[in-house]
């Protein structure tokens, strides 16, 4: 790209990236047909997933496609968003759930989240892993300059991104159904563990060697900040940037968590106003402590 970028083009600049574009339709489509099958289905789940998939199309069309193979902080840009805000909003979306309620195989997609292979690959120190790695694979190894020269690894990188945070998201919020049940602390857990790697991560980058050199002394970009500075810029946004990217989620994960235990407390004193009242203290009626009192 040899046109500056500038004000102008931030508004102005736009692209056809095909292959969001196309998947965007696929899985929009395919939502929209799906939700309108189930009455009743929530109109914010709707907005959520609608959501999630617009975010593919401003990072990919809007001047963020324009300019992603000229300047690493729009790749930075880009990473953060479809690793930690495209899958939490399609993860609120539930869209595993609407695929139970109208798919045909809906009860093999059941029996298989129910297996052992399931649990395993959810496995809180899996998911941490598939939300953590990615960053680091992408930025340390030879992938980062493959991604800018090949577009088609290009798209597979972020299709892979989007697939490792929707797992995470899914198995964290628990919108849909998962193979597991682990207690909210350990995903509060989690993401104190992936505000710590965003900081190791903008750092390696802020102080080591600038990333795809080679490209982008090749592009002979003669606008806009220097390589070194672009790649500060762009360490910044990863960290920084990632860490705000994440509050959003601590806020649905906490809501989350209320709204469990109060559902909870619920059932407690459900159970306890049916149960029939007994005789005596309450401590006497329980069956540990009742046999304790009696050996005293």
């Amino acid at each position: 790209m040899n046109v500056p970028l500038s004000w102008g083009r931030v508004f102005g600049a736009w692209t056809i990236d095909v292959p969001a574009v196309v998947f965007v339709l696929i899985l929009g489509i395919g939502y929209l047909l799906a939700a309108r099958r189930v009455p009743g289905w929530p109109r914010g789940r709707t907005v959520a997933f609608l959501g999630g998939l617009a975010t593919i199309l401003l990072l990919t069309c809007s001047f963020l496609g324009v300019y992603d193979d000229a300047l690493f902080w729009v790749r930075a840009v880009q990473v953060v968003v479809l690793l930690m805000v495209t899958p939490l909003l399609l993860a609120l979306g539930a869209p595993l759930t609407l695929t139970l309620a109208t798919a045909p195989f809906a009860d093999r997609l059941r029996k298989i989240g129910r297996g052992a292979l399931a649990r395993t690959l959810t496995f809180p120190l899996v998911i941490t892993v598939l939300l953590i790695v990615p960053p680091f694979l992408l930025y340390l190894t030879p992938l980062y300059e493959l991604t800018l020269r090949n577009s088609a690894v290009d798209a597979i990188v972020r299709l892979g991104l989007i697939c490792c945070g929707f797992v995470y998201f899914w198995t964290r919020l628990r919108v849909d159904p998962t193979p597991r049940e682990d207690h909210h602390l350990v995903s509060f857990g989690i993401s104190f563990a992936e505000v710590i790697v965003d900081a190791a991560l903008g750092l390696i980058l802020w102080l080591g060697p600038v990333r795809a050199a080679g490209y982008y002394h090749e592009l002979a970009r003669a606008w806009g900040p220097d390589l070194r500075t672009d790649q500060i810029i762009g360490a910044g946004i990863l960290w920084i940037g990632g860490d705000l990217a994440g509050l959003p989620f601590v806020g649905a994960l906490f809501s989350r968590w209320m709204r469990d235990d109060a559902r909870q407390a619920k059932q407690i004193d459900r159970q306890l106003d049916e149960e029939p009242q007994a005789d005596g203290l309450w401590w006497e009626n329980d069956p540990q402590l009742a046999e304790r009192f009696k050996r005293q």
